[in-house]
């Protein structure tokens, strides 16, 4: 990985938002939150670590489930808040709790865009 770059944890009070996206084909696997340690815990090992807000601690995505996230590439955005993590996952490759390959299942009607279509 290239020399990290300084994250602005300050501007979400102390997290940065996490997109974890698998980097052969693309998809937009989950989102996550990190805060400073668990940052730098990612940066040390080169899997993605969260912060778990409801539990209040440090989580490895598949330290339970065995679909650990192995970074292929990191980058942050133009504001330095926020994160995208492209990853091979391993293990079965279900990422979301619910046995998914992906948390983004359930798709969203959206009127507007829609409308916008017919002009």
């Amino acid at each position: 990985m290239e020399e990290s770059l300084k994250i602005d944890f300050a501007k979400m009070d102390g997290l940065a938002p996490a997109i974890v996206q698998d980097a052969a084909t693309g998809e937009v696997l989950m989102l996550g939150f990190l805060n400073e340690t668990s940052y730098a815990k990612t940066l040390e090992t080169g899997f993605v670590t969260f912060w778990s807000r409801t539990r209040q601690k440090l989580w490895m995505k598949g330290e339970t489930s065995g679909n650990r996230l192995r970074i292929v590439e990191a980058a942050t955005d133009c504001d330095q808040d926020a994160l995208l993590f492209r990853v091979k996952v391993e293990g079965d490759g279900l990422v979301c709790h619910e046995g998914t390959v992906s948390c983004f299942t359930r798709p969203v009607a959206v009127e507007a865009a829609a409308a916008g279509e017919a002009r």
